[in-house]
């Protein structure tokens, strides 16, 4: 979204990008949220259920790893494994070379960074703003903020399915441009679910899936920019 065809970032997109969805999180945090949270509860389903499970953030940071672990087993068994430095001695970090030489150009690889990125930043962002979920809404017409706090019931904002969803989904769209289509409209229909079964606000899903999309992008450019260097 904010990435040129020869990987590099479109800052001036970044920073209306960025400044739009200030705004429309302020938004839906003072108007819209509440109303349309209600409507897309009625939607709820056992799909919206199952991608609770399938899509969340650890789920995404373990399948991509074991992934990335049999395209490195894979490459191994072809040309083999170097783990000795120049003095033919056992080398660990030898071995890590070797490991990023066989996968930095894998899709594998440019998914787990890109969710990693997106990770880290959310969850700390969760803790710092510590927004209560909608549950508290639903029980007790409850809503507000307990920020630095980290437990799940206040750790709404962003939505972590969203933000890791959008990481890699729109990763494997920028490094697969013909299937760019559906890598979208499953994380749009990802973020979308999230609402549905009462897990997030709709602001909290429009947060994640900027950070993820923003990941996702300064992933692709940095790997491309400086990863075969860091290979050689």
């Amino acid at each position: 979204m904010f990435l040129t065809t020869d990987n590099k970032i479109k800052w001036n997109w970044m920073a209306w990008g960025t400044a739009i969805t200030s705004v429309l999180v302020l938004m839906g945090i003072a108007w819209f949220d509440k109303p349309i949270y209600l409507f897309l509860r009625n939607f709820d389903c056992m799909l919206f259920r199952l991608f609770d499970r399938l899509f969340d953030a650890k789920m995404w940071i373990v399948v991509s790893a074991v992934v990335l672990l049999v395209f490195y087993l894979r490459k191994a068994w072809q040309v083999g494994v170097r783990y000795r430095n120049s003095q033919n001695k056992p080398c660990f970090n030898t071995f890590c070379r070797d490991f990023y030489s066989k996968v930095h150009n894998s899709y594998a690889f440019f998914v787990l960074c890109s969710v990693l990125a997106a990770s880290v930043v959310g969850k700390a962002l969760k803790i710092l703003i510590g927004r209560m979920r909608p549950v508290f809404f639903e029980a007790l017409d409850k809503t507000g903020f307990v920020p630095f706090s980290t437990d799940w019931a206040f750790n709404s904002m962003p939505s972590g399915h969203s933000f890791a969803s959008f990481a890699g989904l729109v990763m494997l769209g920028l490094l697969a441009p013909k299937i760019k289509w559906a890598t979208w409209s499953l994380a749009i229909l990802i973020g979308f679910s999230r609402v549905c079964v009462g897990a997030h606000w709709p602001s909290d899903v429009i947060f994640g899936a900027f950070i993820g999309m923003v990941a996702a992008d300064l992933v692709k450019a940095w790997l491309k920019r400086y990863g075969a260097e860091i290979a050689r």
